[in-house]
C-alpha cells in the first residue's frame, strides 16, 4: 500500500509522465471530461464524475486506421505505442473497458487498434466515496470501491490518497511515479479507514436487485410481448445515451479523401440514429424510433448476456440517467422487462 500527499500529486504525475502517456479527469467548460493530460498537468481527482466515459483511451471517437495515396496505403505502428495509464478512472468504468473487450477480442475477429491500447494500459482507479444518486453500479456486479478490473486503487482520505497495488502493472506504475509505501505502523489504521469508506459508499449506492438477470425470459417474448412503443414514448432519439455510455461500441468506418489521398477512420456511431441501420436500397429494418429504442435496450439487457454470458452490458454508472432529456431510466426499463418473467 502506498500514500500520496495531495500537495505532491503534480510532482508524482510529472515523474509518471517520464514513462507513461497519462489520461485522467480534466475540468472543461462543459464539466469534467476524461482525456490525455498535457506534460506537467495533473488529473483533477476532486471531480465527482466525468460527462463522457474514459472509453476513449482505448476506443477513440475518431480513430485513423490507415492513410492512402493512390494504390499505396499505410497504417499506424501499433507495436510502438507508449505505455498509457488512466489515472482517476472509476472502478465501474474500468469494468466497462473489460466489457468492451468482449466485442473487440473474439475468437473470430481481433481488433488490433483496440487491443494494442488495452494491453498497453495501466488502470489506476479512484474509489468513489460519495456516489451519485443515479449510480447503481453495485447491482451490476461492480461498485465504487471494486478492485477486480484495476491495477491500482486510490482512495481519497482527505489530505492524502492511499493506494492499493493490485497487479504487476500497478507495481510498475508505483515505481515509475516514485510512490512511497505507507509506514508499517500506519497500515492498519489506513486499512480500517478504507474499509469504513467502502461500506459507507456501497450502502449509499442505489440497488435494483438482480439487475440484468433476464435468463428466464425468451428473447422473442421480450421482443414481441413488451409494449415497446409505450416505453419509448418520451424518447426523442437524440443519441445522448449512446455517446455517454461506457459500454456502447457501435462504430462506422468512413474514408475522407481529397483527390487520390485520404484517411480511413473508425468513428463512434449510434444505434439510436435512423441512419445507422439504413440499407443502401432505402430499406430500414428499424425505421421507427421505438424500434431503435427496443434494439438498444435488448442489446444492453438481453443480447449481450445471452451471447457472452457476462451479465448485462451495463456497469450502472448512471450517465444515461443523468443526461437523458426525456428522463428515461434504464432501471425502469429493466423492471418492465423483468415483470414479463413473473407472468410467463
Amino acid at each position: 500500500m502506498i500514500i500520496i500527499n495531495k500537495t505532491d500529486l503534480a510532482e508524482v504525475m510529472t515523474r509518471a509522465q517520464e514513462t507513461y502517456l497519462l489520461s485522467g479527469p480534466v475540468e472543461t467548460f462543459h464539466g469534467h471530461t476524461f482525456r490525455h493530460l498535457e506534460p506537467g498537468q495533473a488529473p483533477d481527482l476532486s471531480c465527482h464524475h466525468t460527462l463522457l466515459s474514459p472509453k476513449a483511451v482505448v476506443f477513440p471517437p475518431s480513430d485513423p486506421l490507415l492513410t492512402f495515396s493512390g494504390d499505396d496505403w499505410a497504417g499506424p505502428d501499433l507495436a510502438d505505442l507508449p505505455p498509457q495509464a488512466a489515472v482517476g478512472i472509476r472502478p465501474y468504468d474500468a469494468k466497462a473497458l473489460h466489457l468492451l473487450k468482449y466485442n473487440f477480442d473474439t475468437p473470430e475477429y481481433k481488433d488490433p487498434y483496440f487491443l494494442s491500447r488495452f494491453e498497453n494500459l495501466t488502470l489506476v482507479g479512484l474509489a468513489e466515496n460519495h456516489p451519485d444518486p443515479a449510480n447503481f453500479s453495485v447491482s451490476c456486479g461492480t461498485g465504487p470501491f471494486d478492485e477486480t478490473c484495476l491495477d491500482m486503487l486510490l482512495v481519497d482520505l482527505g489530505d492524502a490518497l492511499a493506494g492499493k497495488i493490485l497487479t504487476d502493472k500497478g507495481e510498475a506504475f508505483a515505481r515509475a511515479a516514485g510512490l512511497d509505501p505507507i509506514p508499517a505502523e500506519k497500515k492498519a489504521a489506513v486499512a480500517s479507514t478504507i474499509a469504513e469508506l467502502k461500506t459507507r459508499a456501497e450502502n449509499a449506492v442505489t440497488r435494483t436487485g438482480s439487475f440484468g438477470s433476464l435468463d428466464g425470459i425468451s428473447t422473442l417474448d421480450l421482443y414481441e410481448q413488451i409494449d415497446w412503443e409505450a416505453l419509448a414514448f418520451g424518447c426523442i432519439n437524440c443519441n445522448t445515451c449512446t455517446f455517454v455510455c461506457p459500454t456502447c461500441w457501435c462504430f462506422d468506418i468512413q474514408d475522407e479523401a481529397r483527390g487520390q489521398k485520404g484517411v480511413r477512420l473508425k468513428l463512434w456511431d449510434s444505434c439510436m440514429s435512423a441512419l445507422y441501420s439504413a440499407h443502401a436500397s432505402g430499406h430500414n429494418p428499424r425505421r421507427q424510433g421505438w424500434q431503435r429504442f427496443r434494439n438498444r435496450f435488448m442489446h444492453k439487457l438481453k443480447y449481450f448476456g445471452d451471447k457472452y454470458g457476462a451479465g448485462p452490458m451495463c456497469v450502472g454508472c448512471g450517465r444515461c440517467i443523468r443526461t437523458c432529456p426525456a428522463g428515461i431510466d434504464i432501471r425502469t426499463i429493466h423492471q418492465a422487462l423483468s415483470r414479463l418473467e413473473a407472468v410467463t
